[in-house]
């Protein structure tokens, strides 16, 4: 960091807690309703010992919702949110992010607020909602990370896309809470809050948020000749559409593409189906389910921003190539958490055995900051909104295709033994994809970024292997 007077508190700072926050916010709105659901429709579960236990008291109207129409809902977000993915980074980089992300938070969350009132009405009205919120919210993590791209220093890389697991916190916090909400106030309230708190943090996010160092009214000179002196002239100040026919050509690109898939489907797999598992087959309460659905993204989270520290630390002394790095990481953020699934797969009978692999597993997941989430400011830094918005409509589908898969797992019956190749299909998924990347991926600045860059220390560091 450059040295600035202690009264003054860097505006990259500010940025870097707003890119949590807005993560955060959208996370919580993405995964409310995987543990609201559970309070919110008429179930019995079969655990272990083959009795049929109700599964919870009521905590306000309940509706017959079979399994199938269940993964529809919690399936509905995706959907939405797949198709904004796509098109979100162009739109932060021609319109600005600061104003994408943050109006389309803000209808989101008022749309959140009303879940409640579309439960009362139809089933498929909360799947209009809830696709509604998942549109809106797919610019979010494309906008962060234009935002990033123009923001972040190289060396200080790693530690601003780990503010990206603001997301991460958001289902942290949010199944808890919303447990206890249920539980004291009823299932709609756990909507009400979480709608009211989004509005507050979007009046923030205006007010401490700019496009870029030299829009930001109040930055210091030096802070923002720090930062463009550092980006240099990787980054262009003209609005160009993307190099979309040299995408399609690229083999680093696509590498990038499947190991994001890969660890999305891990991600997507736990936020939409652990409060389940634990409640239905493993027989948590609800408070109980909602706290330790949570531990596996304490420890993503936490140690996200320690890879990212370690990544930014080897970054700075020059002792691997970005690309040797980013294929290193895949180790913790791919293989490790594939190999823990495995494990599952096999021991994990015991209730609290299970808990602690999910811990472990999500938990090696957070180097994904220093692999795939940092991989599209490596390719393209002029594109990086874009790039990661392609990347994160098509990591999107498994949101969409794992309550689909485990809903025909479970169909007739609900136990352990259903689950076991549930487990099997996210290890693989974890895996091939690091496999694949270690062949074809870079961290090379790519050709079709479009600026001309003269040779740097940076450039002579990527060039080896």
């Amino acid at each position: 960091m450059a040295f600035m007077p202690c009264f003054y508190v860097p505006k990259r700072i500010n940025l870097a807690i707003m890119l949590f926050m807005a993560c955060l916010l959208s996370y919580m709105m993405r995964v409310n309703l995987s543990i609201n659901i559970i309070a919110m429709v008429e179930d019995t579960s079969v655990h272990e010992n083959g009795t049929e236990v109700e599964a919870l008291p009521d905590y306000g109207p309940r509706y017959n919702w079979t399994q199938s129409d269940q993964a529809l809902l919690l399936g509905a977000y995706f959907y939405g949110y797949m198709l904004t993915s796509l098109p979100a980074g162009t739109l932060a980089e021609m319109l600005g992010a600061r104003n994408v992300a943050g109006y389309s938070c803000l209808v989101a969350g008022i749309l959140t607020a009303l879940t409640p009132a579309a439960a009362a009405w139809d089933k498929y009205a909360v799947f209009v909602l809830r696709f509604l919120i998942g549109f809106l919210n797919g610019v979010v993590y494309p906008c962060c990370h234009s935002l990033v791209s123009k923001w972040s220093p190289p060396d200080e890389k790693g530690k601003f896309v780990a503010s990206l697991m603001g997301g991460t916190f958001g289902t942290v916090i949010t199944w808890p809470i919303s447990g206890v909400i249920i539980e004291n106030l009823g299932w709609d309230w756990a909507f009400y809050i979480v709608g009211i708190f989004v509005l507050f943090v979007v009046a923030i996010w205006f007010y401490l948020v700019a496009d870029t160092p030299a829009q930001h009214s109040t930055i210091s000179l030096k802070e923002r000749e720090y930062i463009e002196s550092s980006l240099g002239d990787t980054l262009s100040n003209k609005k160009k559409w993307p190099p979309y026919k040299e995408l399609v050509l690229s083999l680093p690109f696509w590498s990038l593409v499947m190991l994001h898939y890969g660890s999305m489907w891990g991600l997507f797999f736990l936020i939409t189906a652990t409060p389940k598992f634990l409640s239905e087959v493993l027989g948590f309460n609800l408070s109980s389910a909602g706290f330790l659905s949570s531990l596996p993204h304490v420890a993503r989270l936490l140690c996200a921003f320690g890879f990212g520290a370690v990544a930014d630390w080897i970054r700075r002394r020059g002792c691997w190539s970005v690309t040797r790095m980013r294929k290193a990481f895949c180790l913790p953020s791919h293989i490790m958490p594939g190999v823990m699934l495995i494990i599952l797969a096999y021991f994990g009978r015991d209730p609290y055995v299970c808990v602690a692999i999910m811990t472990i597993s999500l938990g090696f997941n957070g180097a994904a900051t220093a692999s795939n989430l940092a991989n599209s400011q490596d390719l393209a830094p002029n594109y990086a909104g874009t790039l990661y918005g392609i990347i994160n409509c098509v990591g999107t589908t498994p949101g969409i295709f794992s309550p689909l898969i485990v809903a025909a797992f479970t169909k007739n019956e609900n136990t352990i033994d259903q689950w076991f190749w549930v487990f099997n299909i996210g290890a693989a998924a974890y895996i091939l994809p690091a496999l694949f990347f270690w062949v074809f991926g870079s961290g090379k600045i790519q050709k079709w970024n479009e600026v001309q860059t003269t040779e740097s220390r940076e450039d002579i560091v990527n060039t080896k292997l």
